[in-house]
């Protein structure tokens, strides 16, 4: 591999008037990282493939997925674009033997992650998936502190992510009121919320849950209702490893959202994040406490700061974070643990409140 990790990425668009996901996150944050180069982009048609390499500066534009996934110099396949085309165009980047980045989640539902995560181990690739609350620095932080000790055995945490409902979308966000096209408050704002807590504290080995859909019809921007099915209401209850009891409610609310905050209680102390947006975005403040002593800031230490100096806040953030920690893995040098494998792990948990919400009974977790 040459001396940067050459980024070839499907799903960044700049007529997408800057709104996606690549283009906010994916491709400021390589552009930050001085062991990487955004060497491709891929989007569908000619034209607007040569207008977003010209804007990102990009060296080589496709509108074929194979050729870039082909390409000899593109060493790794960033897939961007909406959930429902994650798994034929992951599946075609490792059928062409590349390592592949694909964001969370990883497919529309778990038979898909598990066939991606299979297709992987089948060939030996190396893999990422966008889960990067596990990079954000608090999150590292307080992992670590807890695997020290630091506020004892945890008996007992919550977590409660409430976000902004949106219920007049245009045609690029309303297909996300589909359950079946797996993007919606479960999945995306419950899902890395989720792994953001279990990034902390561990596995879930049994749950109890109820998910529920309390807002069933969106609106067009031409005013036109149209049904939804999406869960927005999310209820778990559940026993970690650990044997730390834990509840978790996520759910998106029209006005004035609470946004995020996990609490997480042990024997000796008590340790609490939060972020005003997403965990996953951060920046996460932390504060914590001991014994009888009141709760202080929790700076984090720079060695959890993986990005370097100059890295845009917000989006792009917690994105360069992880392709920083995944550049030794990529290169061949050990492995990146937030790979398809979590994301399968999961889809799993995922899965499981749904059949929890649905059967009305608690569910284990292997």
């Amino acid at each position: 591999m040459p001396d940067k990790i050459r980024v070839g990425i499907v799903g960044a668009t700049v007529t997408q008037g800057g709104s996606g996901w690549g283009a906010n996150a994916h491709v400021p944050a390589l552009k930050a990282l001085p062991n990487y180069e955004l060497k491709a982009v891929c989007t569908s048609h000619e034209d607007t493939a040569k207008a977003s390499a010209a804007a990102f500066g990009a060296e080589r534009a496709f509108h074929r997925f194979s050729d870039m996934a082909a390409h000899p110099e593109v060493d790794l396949i960033v897939v961007c674009v909406r959930v429902p085309g994650h798994r034929d165009l992951v599946m075609a980047g490792l059928q062409a033997g590349k390592p592949v980045f694909c964001e969370w989640p990883l497919g529309a539902n778990l038979a898909e992650a598990e066939e991606m995560a299979g297709l992987a181990r089948q060939r030996s690739l190396k893999t990422m998936v966008g889960l990067q609350a596990r990079s954000d620095p608090a999150i590292l932080y307080a992992r670590d502190l807890l695997q020290a000790g630091y506020i004892g055995d945890v008996l007992t945490a919550n977590l409660s992510t409430v976000a902004q409902a949106q219920l007049q979308r245009g045609p690029g966000r309303i297909w996300q009121g589909v359950r079946g096209n797996g993007a919606n408050t479960l999945t995306i704002a419950g899902g890395h919320a989720i792994d953001a807590l279990c990034a902390v504290l561990g596995e879930f080995v049994e749950i109890s849950a109820r998910v529920a859909t309390r807002i069933p019809e969106w609106r067009t921007l031409e005013g036109k209702p149209v049904p939804v099915d999406a869960p927005d209401s999310i209820n778990v209850v559940g026993r970690m490893a650990s044997g730390a009891e834990v509840s978790v409610n996520v759910a998106a609310v029209p006005s004035n959202p609470g946004g995020n905050r996990l609490e997480i209680y042990g024997r000796e102390g008590a340790l609490v994040i939060r972020a005003n947006g997403a965990l996953s975005l951060g920046p996460n403040q932390m504060h914590a406490g001991k014994g009888k002593e009141a709760m202080v800031s929790m700076p984090v230490p720079a060695k959890y700061r993986f990005a370097p100096d100059g890295t845009p806040g917000g989006q792009p953030y917690n994105v360069a974070q992880a392709y920083a920690r995944a550049a030794g893995a990529l290169r061949g040098g050990g492995s990146f643990d937030v790979d398809f494998n979590l994301a399968v792990q999961r889809h799993q948990l995922i899965d499981a409140i749904e059949r929890s919400a649905a059967t009305g009974r608690s569910v284990r977790l292997d």
